[in-house]
């Protein structure tokens, strides 16, 4: 009778330990998952960055800008003899 309860005990943890370490490998699958698709948007946020960097740079320089004021906006570089400094 004891090793029949024995048994039945050593079963039923067998089971149970049996069912969390199943439970605990899909858990360690969903978090993988959820690594890899963070790590994914992780990527494609520093590439959005390095594009967006790199338009900021273009859109600041200097030859485009005074290219620009002239094309677009009829600008021009005044005269030497126009430019007046005055000290404070």
């Amino acid at each position: 009778m004891i090793r029949w309860l024995l048994f039945a005990l050593l079963l039923v943890s067998l089971l149970a330990t049996s069912i969390g370490v199943v439970m605990m490998r899909h858990e360690s699958r969903q978090l993988f998952n959820a690594l890899q698709r963070s790590e994914a948007e992780r990527d494609q946020g520093q590439v959005e960055w390095s594009r967006l960097q790199l338009e900021q740079a273009w859109l600041a320089e200097a030859g485009r800008i005074e290219r620009e004021a002239r094309e677009q906006l009829g600008m021009d570089r005044p005269p030497r003899t126009g430019i007046l400094v005055e000290a404070p």
